[in-house]
């Protein structure tokens, strides 16, 4: 009796490894049936499109690239791969196709030419260009009144969307002040090309002698030292001439 149970439970032992070898055989017999011919996708994000083709070649898949699919990325360089599907680590069969989107790169908008326009069209066309207006500062310039006279960035620069532009606007304004110098004891000829080429007109100028003082040197001037003068005001002087020398008496006959 104990030998015919032992014999019976030898049997079912074997029954038991037989059925467990069987079932191991046929998973692996189908894991490798249905895995055979399969390749993971590998990571082509930030690839250039000739390397992104060439890492396909070696796993036995093919590239599919549509320029109308691809977009603006602020992160990646133009002309890289922004996008892959199916993703990096998926299951792909040898010969099937990986679809890449590429970055256009930057997004950049060039600014455009607004000066001698004025400030309300210059605020529209920043808004039609996708720019912003940045800081409005008002300068005296020879330009008609709320006209853009400088911006920055200039014109034609390329910037991205929304970058504020900066305007400098005219505004009328009175000519510039200067104060008068004291000119008296300089030469004459000197004090002259020095105040015509900075745009002040000498206008009277007088010679007279006078005694001790060297020839063309300025005695008197209007207006005088600190007083305000503005450009293209008139400046008169007196300036010292050479003394004529008094007349030799008449000779009277004898």
């Amino acid at each position: 009796m104990g030998r015919w149970l032992l014999r019976a439970l030898l049997r079912l032992v074997y029954a038991l490894v037989v059925c467990v070898l069987f079932v191991a055989s046929a998973y692996l017999s189908f894991s490798l049936f249905v895995r055979r011919g399969v390749t993971p996708v590998p990571s082509l994000v930030g690839l250039e499109l000739d390397t992104a083709a060439e890492r396909l070649a070696d796993q036995g898949l093919r590239l599919r690239h549509q320029r109308a699919a691809d977009r603006f990325a602020a992160t990646v360089p133009a002309g890289r791969v922004l996008e892959q599907r199916p993703g990096a680590g998926s299951i792909a069969k040898r010969g099937g196709v990986v679809d890449l989107v590429l970055s256009r790169g930057r997004r950049v908008t060039p600014v455009p030419d607004l000066v001698g326009t004025a400030l309300p069209a210059a605020q529209v066309t920043l808004a039609a260009a996708g720019l912003g207006v940045g800081a409005v500062a008002h300068v005296f310039a020879n330009a008609p009144t709320g006209n853009v006279v400088l911006q920055k960035p200039p014109a034609g620069t390329e910037v991205g969307p929304g970058t504020p532009v900066r305007l400098f606007i005219a505004v009328e304004g009175h000519s510039q002040t200067y104060v008068m110098p004291d000119l008296v004891d300089r030469d004459y000829r000197a004090v002259r090309d020095f105040l015509q080429v900075r745009g002040f007109r000498v206008g009277s100028v007088k010679f007279e002698p006078y005694e001790g003082v060297s020839e063309s040197l300025v005695l008197r001037q209007f207006p005088l030292p600190g007083h305000p003068l503005r450009r293209g005001e008139v400046i008169s002087l007196v300036v010292a001439a050479v003394p004529e020398a008094p007349a030799l008496p008449a000779e009277t006959g004898t």
